[in-house]
């Protein structure tokens, strides 16, 4: 995988919560998508892309994708109890959501000039 796939992958994966916020249908378990190693990112994290470890950019995203997944659990907690949550994933929003998401893609970017 290399930067320009993390972010793609990284936006399709915001593209499937924004769509399960509108029709909650419990096909997301949260503990599952709070977990930072399930999905594409996390894989190469864990897995080739653990090479660059020794960078601080490399802790860095790291730390924001855990963070990123964290808030991505709890907002399909919120839209599984039917609170309203589609402002926290919109585009420029200032939610934990948005911004964890902003922060993954800042963090991949200076990964990406780095390496």
């Amino acid at each position: 995988m290399n930067f320009q796939e993390a972010i793609r992958a990284h936006s399709a994966w915001k593209m499937k919560l924004s769509a399960y916020v509108y029709k909650p249908d419990h096909s997301l378990n949260p503990s599952e998508v709070g977990a930072d190693d399930r999905c594409e990112l996390g894989k190469w994290l864990k897995g080739d892309g653990h090479k660059h470890a020794d960078l601080p950019e490399y802790a860095e995203l790291v730390s924001k994708h855990a963070v990123f997944h964290k808030a991505a659990a709890a907002v399909i907690e919120k839209a599984d109890r039917g609170e309203k949550v589609d402002d926290e994933i919109a585009l420029g929003s200032a939610s934990p959501f948005a911004s964890a998401s902003s922060a993954v893609v800042s963090a991949l970017m200076k990964m990406n000039t780095k390496v």
